[in-house]
């Protein structure tokens, strides 16, 4: 399970299950949502144990450090020994909050709200302004 001294950033996201797809994880990597020390990192940066990670999702960042290098995707029940997760309890606090919420949202294509759709998104909002 425990490759040389290093290994490649993406292999490793993937590895250990932060992004679903290793392609996902390289473009993450390329589009400057993974941190190393501050700074965004390309796909094919080595990754040494001790390493520690930002890795910014939608809503919120995760902040991981490297425990084990991984030749092969593991099993989530083996993620404690791989890496250990320093993401403070206000991010997930915070997560947990926006589900709760659960803002306002259209998907996309979908168009503006019909007019009875928009008396009804005002009604659940008790906003009497905008009738």
């Amino acid at each position: 399970m425990i490759d040389e001294s290093s290994k490649r950033l993406d292999k490793w996201l993937w590895s250990a299950r932060i992004y679903k797809t290793r392609t996902l994880a390289g473009d993450a990597c390329r589009g400057g949502k993974v941190k190393i020390d501050g700074q965004a990192v390309k796909p094919s940066r080595e990754l040494k144990i001790g390493d520690i990670i930002a890795v910014h999702f939608q809503q919120y960042t995760k902040t991981i450090q490297v425990k084990q290098l991984l030749k092969n995707r593991v099993s989530a029940k083996q993620l404690d020994e791989v890496y250990k997760d320093l993401t403070p309890a206000e991010e997930y606090e915070h997560m947990q909050l926006m589900r709760e919420f659960n803002y306002e949202r259209r998907d996309r294509g979908v168009g503006r709200p019909t007019k009875k759709e928009r008396r009804s998104i005002v009604k659940l909002k008790g906003d009497k302004t905008d009738v």
